[in-house]
């Protein structure tokens, strides 16, 4: 059906179920938008009746009851009169220690299992649980990763109370950098939650890229380590391959390179991957090779989704940045470095031609040849 239409006893397809997960609890979307219920394998549990909108709540906004019986506007979402805002970490921890509770003397046996939980924090709507309110001292973003370090410690809990913490991999990371409102707390709070970085979400600049990437394997990884390898969530596949001696086919994982020798402790010459392929929510994009940075627009340096600068005349097309002198994106060195930016320019082409950052055939990109985006390379059609 469509919005304010639907029929609620069907089920929701092409969902996490169809795609090769044995079960599925979770929302449809982000709390800011869609349907506001929970989903379990394919049902709703409880029909979304009602209706709500972000109600501003001092330094954040909610999606809260009091609900209405009508649509009030077109931004309204529909809610189901049981829905909670607040009480969706709760659920989400409640539901993965169960599903590890259950699965624990399996694993024990030798069939182990594979959980994801995506978490609703730090997104908006910023919404804590009644219990962590006021807990820090920067307002309710602050409360809310309060609240998701609590979470995630009752799953951790849930893997030393089934004695499998040992011989678990467990990997803590996030989507993206700070959301835009991060400008506010630097005001309010002195709080910088993009760290020493430029920009935020939406931006092509570190501060919208660089993210958490904790892993914890007491029996493999040594505790504390770290790498500086630059890395990508794409390497997750060829990762979990490697580990299990899976060839991975020409087909699939692209861009993606194992991280094995890194989290072994190896030792290992040359870098780990190739370049690393950013991109805004403009669609421009960066390519990162070891220290080097190449971003193909010239932004408008904010903290929004950056548009895309026609230079002057005389002026840069693009910025080319150190990061391991200059990792706050500072210094263009666009015109100092020709030999590296005509490098990275080189093979960011490559891979974008070749559909793959990795060795091996070439593969086809999903949708049109060329698109306004790749702002470096010649519209087939001649168009751009």
């Amino acid at each position: 059906g469509t919005k304010g239409d639907r029929d609620w006893s069907q089920p929701v397809e092409d969902g996490p179920w169809e795609k090769g997960f044995d079960y599925f609890f979770g929302i449809p979307a982000s709390m800011n938008y869609g349907v506001l219920t929970y989903i379990e394998n394919g049902r709703v549990l409880e029909v979304p009746s009602m209706w709500t909108r972000k109600k501003d709540e001092g330094d954040t906004y909610r999606m809260m009851p009091p609900y209405d019986a009508e649509q009030q506007g077109p931004g309204d979402v529909e809610v189901a009169p049981g829905f909670i805002d607040s009480k969706v970490l709760e659920r989400f921890a409640e539901k993965t220690v169960a599903y590890i509770d259950k699965a624990a003397a399996d694993a024990k046996n030798g069939k182990p299992f594979f959980v994801y939980m995506p978490l609703t924090s730090p997104h908006l709507p910023h919404s804590p649980d009644d219990s962590f309110r006021e807990r820090s001292d920067i307002g309710k973003y602050g409360d809310f990763m309060i609240e998701t370090d609590h979470r995630v410690g009752q799953v951790l809990e849930a893997l030393d109370r089934n004695g499998l913490t040992e011989d678990t991999m467990v990997i803590f990371s996030s989507d993206n950098g700070s959301e835009t409102n991060y400008e506010q707390r630097i005001k309010d709070h002195d709080h910088y939650s993009n760290g020493e970085y430029r920009g935020g979400k939406r931006d092509i600049y570190e501060g919208g890229h660089r993210v958490p990437f904790f892993v914890r394997w007491p029996a493999a990884i040594k505790a504390g380590s770290t790498c500086d390898e630059p890395v990508c969530q794409t390497d997750f596949l060829a990762t979990f391959a490697d580990l299990l001696n899976v060839t991975l086919p020409d087909d699939a994982g692209e861009d993606s390179y194992s991280l094995l020798p890194a989290l072994l402790g190896e030792r290992y010459t040359g870098p780990l991957r190739g370049p690393v392929i950013h991109h805004s929510a403009s669609g421009y994009f960066a390519i990162r090779e070891g220290r080097w940075k190449l971003n193909m627009f010239r932004g408008s340096g904010g903290s929004l989704a950056p548009k895309f600068i026609k230079p002057k005349p005389g002026e840069p097309r693009f910025e080319l940045y150190d990061l391991e002198k200059d990792h706050r994106e500072t210094t263009n060195l666009y015109d100092a470095r020709p030999e590296i930016v005509a490098r990275l320019e080189k093979a960011i082409t490559r891979i974008v031609t070749e559909g793959r950052s990795t060795p091996g055939k070439r593969q086809e990109n999903d949708g049109a040849a060329w698109w306004s985006q790749l702002t470096w390379l010649p519209d087939p059609e001649g168009k751009g």
